[in-house]
């Protein structure tokens, strides 16, 4: 079935590429967007498969394995845990639902479809991916199809952002190359196998050599989460990509970073880890209130909501290093602290990626992203506004939203190890509502200027695909048992090595 849901998208991706379709032609157009919506939801339909599947072991369960490169113990392994499993469901869905978004296709429809069937199964490869070289080649190529989504679909200064993004991104993947290297190198016998180097340890102990190790992975990591100051292609590449691209920028690609250090130094070098998870918690500080008070300051509604990002991703890192943190005697309150981080993870995917949909269907009717440009809407576009509202609550994590639940664990975790850190980044909780609260009173509240006398609300697709994504964030955040006991199973195991 993993299988199965990395290459389904992939084929179909190289069948678009081959084929001649007449991109001018309304018809063919639409029959090729529910095509590639069709496609893009199998590996959802499989992952649910697999969901129902899943026994919460708290090892990788559903693992498919196959020889690849013996000479060098490179193998095509993939499989799923609590933490990948949740992560890949998320990332199925957010591109069913960015392809079938409307956008303006620029008479490029086969290509425009075919790079995001790519893309989608790039990053599934990245999440179920159990041999570090092969998570690397996925890690890799998942830049490919962003770049060429961000250059030719974008706007504004399309084209620099994209060479911005993809030089960027591609210089932390050489030292998180390096970092692979590194740990490859010190296994005996030579193996990328995720699991075989998890039971090793080769780094256990410490020392100069894990410690460069560690330096390059989290480098790596670090640019792709984005974690300041490594952030500053995020912006642009929000601002002048298309909403969908934005969508599963914001909503899949992001984590791969946070991810990757569950996945590989977090597991593979736990001693390391917790000597910089105190470091590691600073910067997550940082990147919290950073991006909030810079996120306040703009009157841009798409960087608006890219600098949120950033303080997002910064609530996962601080989880992430209170999980990993050294601290005797919490294992409980650090497990609390990864499951919070993980379910960050898919809330973000889901909150976020609504919330670059909206904006680039703001765009496509106002033709601009200032806030001062708008007000009043509420009254023309009802449900443009209450999807806006409920995504903007749950980012600033309001309680009954998918936020609030990953919030609340992430700081009920690290107040009990780094309780100084705990608090000071509870700031930007509140920085975020006023930020959001300021946003949505710009855009929908107050008297309507005439020029958006006839803003026609929200299309049948557009309301469809945003009202499953925050159907899910209202699910978690009433009931979000049902993910928390699969995340709970890896979590678990993780902390308590």
């Amino acid at each position: 079935m993993l299988t199965a849901a990395i290459f389904v998208p992939l084929a179909a991706s190289v069948v678009l590429a081959v084929v001649r379709v007449d991109s001018h032609d309304v018809a063919t157009v639409r029959r090729l967007r529910v095509a590639g919506t069709a496609v893009a939801a199998v590996p959802l339909v499989l992952l649910i498969l697999a969901w129902s599947r899943f026994e919460g072991t708290g090892g990788f369960e559903l693992v498919e394995q196959v020889s690849w490169i013996p000479t060098l113990g490179v193998g095509y392994t993939v499989g799923v845990d609590g933490i990948s499993l949740p992560l890949a469901a998320m990332t199925a869905l957010v591109f069913t639902v960015a392809i079938a978004y409307p956008v303006d296709l620029r008479d490029r429809a086969r290509a425009y479809v075919a790079l995001f069937l790519f893309l989608e199964a790039a990053s599934l490869g990245v999440f179920l991916a159990l041999d570090l070289f092969l998570f690397f080649v996925f890690w890799d190529v998942s830049l490919v199809g962003m770049y060429f989504l961000i250059g030719v679909w974008g706007h504004g200064d399309a084209r620099r952002s994209a060479l911005k993004f993809f030089i960027y991104t591609l210089a932390g993947s050489l030292a998180l190359l390096l970092g692979i290297i590194g740990l490859y190198l010190a296994t005996e016998p030579r193996t990328f196998d995720m699991a075989t180097i998890i039971e090793q340890q080769p780094l256990a102990g410490g020392g100069l050599y894990a410690t460069l190790v560690f330096v390059g992975l989290a480098l790596g990591f670090a640019v792709k989460t984005p974690l300041v100051p490594v952030h500053t292609w995020l912006p642009p590449a929000h601002v002048d990509a298309p909403g969908p691209a934005s969508a599963v920028l914001a909503g899949v690609l992001l984590k791969m970073g946070t991810y990757g250090f569950v996945r590989i130094p977090m597991a593979m070098q736990p001693e390391t880890f917790a000597r910089f998870a105190f470091p590691l918690g600073v910067l997550a500080v940082v990147a919290i209130l950073y991006g909030a008070l810079v996120a306040l300051a703009q009157t841009d509604i798409k960087r608006l909501v890219a600098y949120t990002s950033i303080n997002h991703m910064g609530y996962v890192i601080l989880g992430l290093a209170a999980a990993g943190t050294a601290v005797g005697g919490q294992r409980s309150a650090q497990a609390v602290a990864l499951t919070g981080a993980t379910v960050e993870m898919v809330a973000h995917g889901l909150i976020t990626g609504a919330l670059f949909l909206i904006s680039g269907s703001i765009l496509t009717r106002g033709h601009t992203y200032e806030l001062d440009a708008y007000g009043g809407l509420a009254s023309r576009a009802p449900v443009l506004t209450v999807f806006t509202a409920i995504a903007a609550f749950a980012s600033l994590g309001l309680p009954g939203l998918a936020g609030f639940v990953a919030e609340f664990q992430v700081f009920t975790g690290t107040l009990a190890i780094y309780p100084w850190l705990a608090g000071v980044g509870l700031l930007g909780i509140v920085i975020t509502a006023a930020l959001f609260l300021r946003m949505l009173q710009q855009v929908f509240l107050g008297p309507l200027p005439d020029r958006w006398s006839g803003w026609p609300d929200l299309g049948r697709v557009e309301t469809v695909g945003l009202g499953v994504l925050l159907l899910l964030v209202v699910i978690i955040g009433v009931a979000p048992a049902w993910l928390l006991d699969v995340i709970d199973s890896a979590a678990g195991p993780i902390v308590g090595r």
